[in-house]
């Protein structure tokens, strides 16, 4: 373990804490469209207890929605799992894009990070990283404020549904697709990770064009992450 890569993975409250502050403006967004969420949910038929349990613990708002989609009387284990997976498929990415760091941290610390793990603390963590600074606390500590916003707003969508039927209506669905388009402009310009990019928007290009609906994220998100972890980064 390399002396000077000791900062960069050591974490203290202090840096979880300043993590949640830095995530709190993009995860008041959450809340709209955990709202969304809780009002859908209780219009599927799912039990206020149920809709949060679900929030609590999948935190993953886009399959949340697709199982929605799928919910019923009589429910299709397989497809809903297939279909969770596709969604969430660009996780794999995500841990191959941080293995370098990760593989530091003992399993237990490594996963626990992980399951708060989403879009916008990712990218602002490999940010920090890739400045030479730490970014647990942002990964960990952000995906606290995502995780804690999103359960708040399933609970307000679930007991005062109908004040954010349409998110789209306001331009909401735009914030996070900005937020993480600015984020990669102004980002690590390797040629490692362009190229890891680059292979990963090719593949899923080629099998929206060739292969069956939804396959793409999980072959985009495949090839990226396969790439990224062979070929692994060099910390300074």
């Amino acid at each position: 373990m390399p002396e000077n890569t000791v900062n960069l993975y050591e974490f203290n409250r202090q840096d979880v804490w300043a993590g949640f502050k830095q995530l709190v403006p993009i995860a008041i967004f959450v809340i709209a469209f955990g709202a969304a969420f809780g009002l859908a949910a209780t219009q599927a038929g799912l039990s206020p207890s149920l809709s949060m349990f679900m929030s609590t613990l999948v935190f993953a708002g886009a399959s949340q929605f697709a199982a929605l989609e799928l919910w019923g009387t009589h429910i299709p284990v397989v497809p809903l799992a297939l279909t969770v997976f596709a969604i969430n498929a660009r996780h794999l990415l995500m841990g191959a894009s941080l293995y370098p760091w990760l593989r530091y941290l003992s399993p237990a610390k490594r996963y626990g990070i992980m399951l708060v793990a989403s879009d916008a603390n990712w990218v602002m963590s490999v940010q920090a990283f890739h400045r030479g600074q730490p970014g647990f606390g942002l990964l960990f500590g952000g995906g606290l404020a995502l995780w804690s916003f999103w359960i708040f707003g399933t609970w307000l969508g679930i007991y005062f549904g109908g004040a954010i039927q349409d998110a789209t209506l306001y331009g909401l669905d735009m914030v996070m697709g900005c937020f993480l388009l600015a984020m990669a402009v102004g980002g690590d310009k390797s040629i490692r990770l362009w190229i890891i990019w680059a292979i990963a928007a090719g593949s899923a290009l080629l099998a929206y064009w060739y292969l069956p609906e939804n396959s793409h994220v999980v072959v985009g998100a495949l090839a990226g992450g396969v790439l990224g972890a062979v070929w692994t980064e060099k910390l300074p």
